[in-house]
């Protein structure tokens, strides 16, 4: 989706096993409302992670829909994962088909990409909910300028693990000793948890950043009870164990190797130098659809979202 650069406000101390707690800020972005985790005042990324949304819960009336207009990426890969609802995705590489729960969307925007987010029309006279996470990856340096890249994959192909009142579905990369499909540019760490009361998990000690975001009900780590809608980013001790302490527990266990240097992020925009940046606003803001790096989605292509003001 396409994004503001807003900051949520600072959050808890840090200790020696949870390194900052976020609180991340709800925003309304019309007939629905997001919540955002990265990037923070507190921490920009989590490991290859340098934008984590959750959107919703929404409840929507027969004629309300989610209408995000094509807007491009660049440097990043964007990871969709839906709890509720279904959202059609369309990009520049003439890929259309729907998100619906459990599947995950993986775009490599590379050098650039131009996607849209709309609800299906087949859905929109009909009362429905929309829920789930949305996420954005830095690419390596030396992949930064690849060419574009789309994979779908549907719910029945992520891993999942299942043990005495927890089951986790492996979303991206390695957890746990299962490995979920998906061209990966980097090692990461992102698993779908959900514990039964009193039950409780490891965290993996194999990444070097670790951190959750507690979708519903609250979470005890490191002596400390994580709230829903709270981000609890770890610091260098490994032994950690997640438990529901009191009633059911869903989160997202997420993270993976630290980025490969600093980045510059602004709108959709996510690069190791301004140089780059400043490249891809004034190519978006030519509109040279037909011989600039940008194009618009095949079937999508009557409207698109400006370049914001400086």
């Amino acid at each position: 989706m396409s994004r503001k650069n807003d900051l949520p406000p600072k959050a808890h101390e840090p200790n020696a096993e949870i390194e900052t707690i976020i609180v991340p800020r709800a925003r309304d972005l019309g007939g629905f409302s997001v919540r955002r985790a990265l990037p923070s005042s507190e921490r920009q990324m989590v490991g290859p992670f340098i934008f984590f949304d959750q959107i919703g819960p929404a409840e929507f009336a027969p004629g309300k829909a989610v209408d995000v207009r094509p807007h491009p990426h660049i440097g990043l890969a964007t990871a969709t994962y839906l709890y509720e609802g279904a959202l059609r995705h369309r990009d520049s590489l003439g890929n259309a088909l729907d998100i619906t729960p459990g599947a995950v969307n993986w775009m490599i925007a590379g050098k650039g990409i131009t996607h849209s987010e709309r609800s299906p029309e087949e859905t929109r006279g009909q009362a429905r909910r929309l829920s789930g996470i949305q996420t954005w990856v830095a690419l390596p340096q030396d992949k930064e300028d690849m060419p574009p890249h789309f994979e779908h994959h549907g719910a029945a192909s992520r891993p999942v693990l299942s043990d005495k009142g927890v089951e986790m579905r492996v979303i991206l990369g390695r957890a746990y000793g299962e490995v979920a499909a998906a061209t990966l540019l980097s090692d990461t760490l992102y698993v779908d948890v959900h514990l039964a009361e009193g039950a409780s998990v490891p965290v993996p000690d194999d990444h070097e950043d670790r951190a959750i975001y507690v979708v519903d009900g609250r979470c005890r780590v490191a002596g400390q009870t994580i709230e829903a809608g709270e981000c609890a980013v770890f610091g260098s001790i490994n032994a950690l164990t997640l438990k529901a302490e009191e009633g059911p527990v869903r989160l997202l266990l997420f993270g993976g190797e630290t980025a490969d240097g600093p980045r510059h992020i602004w709108w959709n925009f996510v690069a190791s130098s301004m140089e780059k940046i400043e490249a891809a606003k004034a190519d978006w803001a030519a509109a040279r659809w037909q011989e600039g790096r940008f194009q618009l989605p095949p079937d999508d292509a009557e409207e698109f979202i400006p370049l914001p003001s400086p």
